[in-house]
């Protein structure tokens, strides 16, 4: 996370929607409704996290998640978006 809650994500809406698995109207819709509540700002490639702690609880968080025990611990899925060609 980068300073004040910003960060620059120089990705198409199409694109992350490509990472995402979901349609690049989709994410506009979620992006809108994120700008609409006062949650996110965004411009172009810069995207800020005006209230964090309400997006985590919209989003449902779980800040345990990454602390996980057991078996299963430290598993990751060997996906990335690196793996999509945007010329697709």
């Amino acid at each position: 996370m980068a300073k004040d809650g910003g960060f620059e994500l120089p990705i198409t809406q199409s694109l992350l929607g490509d990472c995402l698995g979901l349609s690049a109207v989709h994410v506009n819709r979620v992006l809108q409704d994120l700008r609409g509540a006062g949650l996110l700002a965004v411009n172009r490639a810069n995207f800020r996290l005006l209230q964090q702690e309400k997006l985590e609880q919209v989003a449902g968080v779980d800040g345990t998640y990454l602390h996980q025990t057991g078996p299963l611990a430290g598993i990751a899925i060997g996906f990335s978006c690196k793996d999509i060609d945007p010329k697709d």
